[in-house]
């Protein structure tokens, strides 16, 4: 069991390594920063299934480091909520296929709505249509599943897990992102506590 364990980490720990480091990340920054910094839109992440949990946790992480951003889910857009995307939006779709019909419709349904919102796909697949149609496309590396079955998103996840760390660590480095403002947006619980605290060593006042 614990060699498993070991082995399981082994691999995943490779394909984190294994991350092609390319132009694509610093388009998205740049897309990222000019609509959101500049154009004061948001970002909005999409994905489905175990690819939208991440993308779902990309965007709050966004949230709480000075980059609005929310989730949009594919399905629930062409029900009403694909409402919330406007003109100066930036769309972060993931899709580990890059085939995911729901995504496609997604983009179609985006573009109908405000037409040439840009794109940024993170996906294993760079000749998708998803990929052929981006603004930024970031590659994974398209890493084998660690599921024995080689099925189930698990190596796959993880690497897009750490591609939005990357991306959120670039902007905040980007926008000189500080305790002070972290505080503002993180009120409750340790962390925000924390935040408080570094604020004020630094000389700046934050109310509880």
């Amino acid at each position: 069991m614990k060699e498993t364990i070991k082995e399981v980490i082994e691999h995943e720990a490779q394909a984190i390594k294994n991350i092609p480091v390319n132009d694509g990340f610093v388009k998205a920054i740049e897309l990222i920063f000019q609509q959101v910094h500049n154009k004061k839109g948001k970002l909005v992440a999409s994905g489905m299934g175990k690819a939208g949990q991440i993308a779902a946790n990309i965007a709050t992480t966004f949230s709480s480091t000075g980059t609005p951003s929310v989730f949009l889910h594919p399905s629930d857009s062409q029900h009403g909520d694909l409402g919330i995307i406007q003109e100066n939006d930036v769309l972060l779709l993931i899709s580990n296929s890059g085939k995911t019909r729901e995504i496609i419709e997604l983009v179609q349904l985006a573009n109908n709505l405000h037409p040439g919102l840009p794109l940024i796909v993170i996906s294993s697949n760079p000749e998708s249509e998803l990929a052929k149609n981006t603004e930024a496309f970031i590659y994974t590396g398209n890493p084998k599943e660690v599921c024995p079955l080689g099925l189930s998103p698990t190596t796959s996840t993880t690497v897009m897990t750490v591609i939005g760390d990357a991306l959120v660590v670039s902007m905040m480095n980007k926008i000189g992102f500080t305790n002070e403002e972290y505080a503002k947006r993180h009120h409750g619980g340790y962390l925000g506590d924390k935040s408080r605290k570094q604020a004020k060593e630094t000389g700046i006042k934050i109310s509880a």
